[in-house]
């Protein structure tokens, strides 16, 4: 949910004038949702006299405005640099009513934020603190892992292999590449609804080298808004992010409503060794009364099982 003007316009008080005018036109437009153009990021550290990764920095407490911790009350920022220059914000939300591993980290927000935008990998990521271990291992699956920069407060730039030693990720299990790599899986659906297509159109660019259960939602809401997530697997499995998440991550960094929601779509393959249809049913009912629409790769659509 887009954070109040009254919320941001206290935090902009807090930066230079520079940073005021460059954050407050960006994240006023109704269009925003989490990203800064390399453009406006590369002017604005150039006017602070400082580099892009110290403005990351800045941007944190900013990202964690849109978070939705609504059991730990706990609000968590990050942000992410994509390979365009690009700037991604991430922000945890967690569901009311269900199991906490349904919960969005900032981190994962801001991954699957920047991958909802096509960046195809990340060069950096600004976090409060240092990541947890479960977020360290979501991050491990990034193609760019290797060469991915962790930027903390009054911190030199840490390595993801620093922080997470002997770990255990794509190439342990014989897969080349990673998550963010542009994937197209040449799904098809027979239909012509747009949000149908738009979550087909994120189903083929999901990551499932292990299960191959390519899968993607869309939510649409009232006011016209696409709000696509596709599903992101992981070599350990369990932090792994579905659809759904990825989805309502986008949502709500998109400063869309949850009673605002018109139509939830999961598009995944049939009879596929993962299916996200009763996780995206258990999330989605959590926040809205919306009944999930799914439909098969090749296939039309059919109603979810009750």
């Amino acid at each position: 949910m887009r954070p109040t003007a009254s919320a941001v316009a206290e935090m902009l008080a807090q930066h230079p004038a520079p940073f005021q005018e460059t954050l407050g036109r960006a994240s006023a437009s109704a269009s925003f949702r989490g990203t800064i153009t390399a453009a406006d990021a590369a002017h604005l550290a150039h006017q602070l006299g400082v580099s892009v990764d110290h403005l990351m920095l800045n941007f944190v407490p900013f990202a964690a405005l849109y978070a939705e911790p609504v059991i730990s009350n706990f609000k968590v920022g990050a942000v992410a640099r994509g390979l365009s220059g690009n700037l991604y914000y991430g922000a945890n939300v967690e569901f009311k009513s269900e199991a906490l591993n349904f919960t969005v980290h900032a981190e994962q927000a801001a991954v699957m934020n920047a991958w909802m935008h096509r960046e195809t990998g990340l060069s950096s990521l600004a976090i409060s603190a240092a990541p947890c271990g479960y977020c360290r291992q979501f991050l491990y699956e990034l193609a760019a892992a290797a060469t991915l920069k962790i930027l903390l407060p009054n911190a030199k730039p840490a390595s993801l292999g620093g922080l997470l030693p002997d770990a255990f990720g794509p190439s342990n299990l014989g897969i080349d590449g990673g998550l963010m790599r542009m994937e197209n899986h040449q799904l098809s659906a027979d239909s012509q609804d747009a949000v149908v297509l738009a979550a087909l159109a994120a189903a083929n660019m999901s990551y499932a080298p292990y299960s191959h259960g390519y899968s993607g939602v869309v939510l649409a809401t009232v006011d016209g808004g696409i709000y696509p997530g596709a599903y992101a697997e992981n070599a350990a499995f369990n932090p792994s992010m579905s659809p759904m998440e990825a989805a309502i991550s986008q949502l709500n960094l998109g400063g869309g409503k949850i009673d605002a929601i018109r139509r939830a779509v999961l598009l995944e393959i049939t009879n596929s060794a993962s299916s996200q249809v009763h996780w995206s049913m258990a999330v989605l009912n959590s926040i809205s009364k919306v009944q999930l629409e799914v439909c098969y790769a090749g296939g039309p659509s059919r109603s979810a099982p009750k």
